[in-house]
């Protein structure tokens, strides 16, 4: 198949690109390049069935293609606060282009959304049918509410276009090709100890997140777009639980060093905890996550040492 990838060059973005082309997909690949790196593509610009294109998803695009994967928006906080409107015109013209671009070609269009919808939840673990607990005027809202809108805007054209559609809702995710400097936990703790700096944990340490392998979570994007009992939303991420503090200290173990933990103040809507019911992932997808934490960290740490 012929598939559009936006936000390509982006960590997940690019890794999905990987997976794309080794089975034996076409790929064009469109980034603005506000997150998405180049050398995250580097290795693939001589391939013949891959395309790169500078463009943002905010402006009309016209591709043939049979898949649409819409992955484009900063999704770390430091990078979608540092331009909230941005952001939000990023996930609302975003999707409505995608949806426009899979109306015209009939292609089948998926939807990267985030846990983040489920803001800070009162149930937990977190199942699709939660509607969450979010502030829509907090530091956070352009991007979970702007997540919020697009999931609609793809129900909707789904409901009255009948566009083919897909919706994930991510959960953590780490490993190659993050950002150093992208202020998610996971490069913070690392980059952090490489560099023998102290490990800074916002809060008590207490908050909870789950940690899922970027491989396990590229296999769940595709096995969703390629089963045709479910539209979505699906979650996909890890059910393992760990503490900030937990992260911090198998971290420590990993890279060694005479890091110490510090801690600072708990930034503004930061959700208390975070793992998700992935009873739909398994039911429509059989899949599961099977990459362990420290075995994930270890490639990721690997990865990180080349990069600093």
């Amino acid at each position: 198949m012929r598939i559009l990838v936006t936000g390509g060059a982006g960590f997940l973005g690019s890794n999905l690109c990987d997976r794309l082309l080794h089975d034996g997909n076409e790929v064009v690949c469109i980034d603005n390049f506000f997150t998405g790196r180049k050398t995250n593509v580097a290795h693939l610009i001589d391939n013949p069935n891959f395309e790169l294109v500078r463009h943002d998803v905010i402006d009309p695009f016209k591709f043939e293609v049979d898949q649409i994967y819409n992955l484009a928006c900063p999704a770390s906080p430091p990078h979608y606060q540092y331009n909230a409107i941005k952001t939000v015109k990023t996930s609302v013209m975003g999707a409505i282009n995608c949806l426009g671009l899979a109306k015209r070609t009939k292609a089948r269009v998926f939807q990267a959304s985030t846990s983040e919808v489920y803001g800070d939840p009162a149930i937990h673990p977190q199942p699709e049918s939660y509607w969450g607990n979010v502030n829509p005027i907090g530091i956070r809202s352009c991007y979970d509410e702007g997540k919020r809108v697009a999931e609609t805007l793809f129900m909707d054209y789904h409901r009255q276009n009948g566009v083919d559609i897909r919706i994930v809702r991510i959960f953590n995710t780490y490993g190659p090709r993050m950002h150093p400097n992208d202020g998610r936990v996971v490069s913070n703790f690392i980059v952090q100890t490489l560099k023998g700096e102290d490990i800074t944990i916002y809060g008590d340490g207490q908050q909870s997140r789950s940690f899922c392998y970027v491989d396990d979570l590229i296999e769940g994007f595709v096995r969703l777009m390629k089963q045709t009992e479910t539209i979505g939303p699906v979650n996909i991420g890890n059910p393992s639980e760990f503490t900030m503090l937990q992260l911090a200290e198998i971290t420590l173990k990993l890279v060694g060093g005479k890091s110490k933990i510090v801690y600072k103040p708990l930034p503004s809507d930061d959700p208390r905890q975070r793992r998700p019911d992935i009873t739909l992932a398994k039911k429509y997808l059989d899949w599961a996550p099977t990459v362990p934490l420290e075995e994930g960290l270890k490639r990721t740490i690997a990865y990180f040492k080349t990069q600093i």
